[in-house]
């Protein structure tokens, strides 16, 4: 009795058992089975962009365009911009002249004065005036803006005729020479550097020759100045003679089939030697070999005034001086230099330096510095 009781609960076990499993096998069966797709709803595709739907019509979106924004290039300033120290001798004065009924004496006071303050020297005002005062006296001036054309004419004519153009010359088996002179302070390196970017910028290939030994920081400035423009330089040691430095540069301008030699020189020597005779002797050396000098260009700050004509005498005298570069014009009251060198020394002002920028260094035009000088 026992033993079949015993049987039978196991039996129960087993079919219980065999249940369980079947059930666990289908729920797993269940969970990973796809759901059954459902029906795809009917769609009506999207209008086409400007096709009409209905009694509508489907538009594309408006674009909107970036506005359009006009730069005004910069221009770069004129030369009577840069001369606005200069004009002011002449505005009070011509304001002064066109305030009268007609030409009296006053007008030429004031017409003095302000060619005296722009320093124009005491010689070449007193030729305008003079000249001016016998027209007026013949009838041939009567009117106070008549007055002024005629001294700006005037003015302008005593500046014409002259040879501004930088001489080169193209059939020389060697380089050309320009020979830069002047006091410390004037701008003579700077200048050169300008110049030196100019003329490359031209064609030109170029040489620069730090011949101020003197100045222990102008073969630097030289330096930069050619590493900025992409000339050759030769600089020698400190202290050093100006005059090797220079022949140096000439005869590997001349190995290289250089153009041009640009070469600075001394405004002061700090040894007993004559600062004149020195260069003297820079010139001689620079064409001892294959270079010519073309050029001997007496560099002046316009800010000295009467002062630079001092100094255009006496290096006219020992370099023979071929033209003059006037610089720092925009800073100056004293523009009317230019009148004293041109007329009293003869040599022609070729460049003026109106600014900072490499092209601020400009052939020098005499109606149109006439006019900046004088304009309103």
């Amino acid at each position: 009795m026992g033993i079949e009781i015993l049987f039978l609960i196991l039996a129960i076990a087993v079919v219980a058992f065999g249940i369980g499993v079947i059930v666990v096998s289908r729920r797993r069966a269940a969970s990973t089975s796809a759901p059954p797709a459902r029906p795809a709803r009917p769609t009506t595709p999207p209008p086409e962009p400007g096709v009409p739907d209905g009694d509508v019509l489907v538009a594309e979106p408006p674009v909107e365009e970036a506005p359009v924004v006009e730069v005004e290039p910069v221009k770069p300033a004129s030369l009577r911009d840069r001369l606005a120290k200069a004009r002011l001798a002449f505005t009070g004065a011509f304001a002064g002249v066109l305030g009268r009924a007609g030409i009296t004496e006053e007008s030429f006071e004031e017409l003095e004065e302000a060619l005296l303050r722009a320093d124009v020297g005491i010689g070449v005002t007193t030729e305008l005036l003079d000249g001016l005062r016998a027209r007026v006296a013949a009838k041939e001036i009567t009117e106070p803006q008549a007055l002024i054309d005629a001294l700006e004419a005037e003015m302008v004519s005593r500046l014409e005729g002259a040879d501004r153009t930088l001489a080169f010359d193209t059939g020389a088996d060697g380089p050309n020479v320009w020979m830069f002179v002047g006091v410390n302070g004037v701008g003579k390196t700077t200048t050169i550097g300008k110049l030196a970017n100019q003329q490359i910028r031209d064609g030109r290939s170029v040489l620069l020759a730090a011949g101020d030994t003197f100045r222990a920081a102008a073969a630097e400035q030289l330096t930069t100045w050619a590493e900025r423009s992409g000339a050759e330089i030769v600089r020698g040691a400190e202290g050093g003679d100006p005059s090797s430095v220079i022949y140096d540069g000439v005869e590997r301008a001349s190995a290289r089939g250089i153009e041009l030699v640009l070469a600075d020189t001394a405004g002061r020597l700090h040894t007993k030697s004559n600062l004149m005779e020195e260069l003297k002797k820079v010139r001689r050396v620079a064409e001892k070999g294959a270079g010519q000098v073309a050029e001997t260009l007496l560099v002046i700050d316009a800010t000295t005034g009467q002062n630079g004509l001092t100094q255009a005498r006496e290096f006219g005298e020992a370099t023979n001086v071929t033209g003059v570069v006037l610089t720092k014009l925009d800073g100056s009251a004293k523009g009317g230099i230019v009148f004293a060198i041109e007329t009293e020394l003869g040599i022609p002002v070729k460049l003026v330096g109106i600014g900072e920028t490499i092209d601020d260094l400009i052939p020098f035009d005499p109606a149109e510095f006439v006019s900046a000088l004088t304009a309103p």
